[in-house]
């Protein structure tokens, strides 16, 4: 299992949302690619960034963060956030970004899906983000009328690898994540599934190893520090 550290950028700093609400945010830093590089030195070997505002704008919006952050360090980084069209992908992956997320985008189109499967393979993640067991779009504020699994199972029959899956109930809340769900998700596709939501100490890490999930993502806990990275390496994949 990979540990990724989430960077959420709004404004070009580092900030945390609470689920999902832009209203409920706190800045944790002013120089995201410093906390970038405070992962990486405290032993990540992958880093989540996430562009709230892009996902707001429908576009990659905070571009000069990306590139401080790759610039700084030597680990992969995954990205999602705003990313509607196929040169969105090809000016992120220019810049050197390993994976980049479709949300909205793959809810609206598979055909698009497809078309990005073709070209990057293994490089496009798909982020389903449930509410309620439906997939939520827009930056969390609109509703599809997508389950999560069945969705789900439509990336994979398109050929998407990687699928990062948030329970939006427990995002940011330290209350520990949606252990059913997630083996729920692990158990019917065969995809590289991504916990993200939830995690508020080193044993929800620990507790998410039997789903079978190949990554979890801790935002909130890490800054406030109810989870310390080095506690949670143990579990990480070599």
């Amino acid at each position: 299992m990979t540990i990724y550290p989430a960077i959420d950028m709004l404004g070009g700093k580092c900030v945390r949302l609470t689920q999902g609400r832009y209203d409920d945010s706190t800045v944790y830093g002013d120089t995201p690619w410093e906390m970038a590089k405070k992962w990486e030195r405290l032993g990540a070997k992958r880093l989540h960034l996430v562009d709230l505002d892009g996902a707001k704008a429908g576009k990659p919006v905070n571009l000069d963060a990306v590139r401080d952050i790759i610039k700084n360090v030597d680990i992969p980084v995954q990205l999602g956030g705003g990313v509607r069209t196929m040169a969105d992908i090809d000016l992120l992956i220019g810049l050197g970004v390993s994976r980049v997320i479709l949300g909205t985008s793959a809810v609206k189109s598979k055909a698009f899906v497809a078309e990005t499967v073709k070209k990057y393979g293994s490089k496009i993640a798909v982020g389903i983000d449930a509410k309620d067991g439906y997939v939520a779009i827009s930056g969390w504020e609109e509703v599809s009328g997508f389950g999560a699994v069945d969705f789900a199972k439509m990336m994979e029959e398109i050929g998407v690898q990687t699928i990062i899956y948030t329970d939006i109930a427990t995002d940011g809340m330290l209350t520990g994540p949606n252990l059913a769900a997630m083996r729920e998700m692990v158990e019917s596709v065969n995809m590289n599934v991504i916990a993200s939501g939830g995690v508020g100490r080193a044993e929800d890490v620990k507790n998410l190893v039997p789903t079978g999930v190949s990554g979890v993502i801790i935002g909130r806990a890490l800054y406030t520090g109810n989870v310390k990275l080095e506690d949670c390496l143990c579990w990480q994949s070599a």
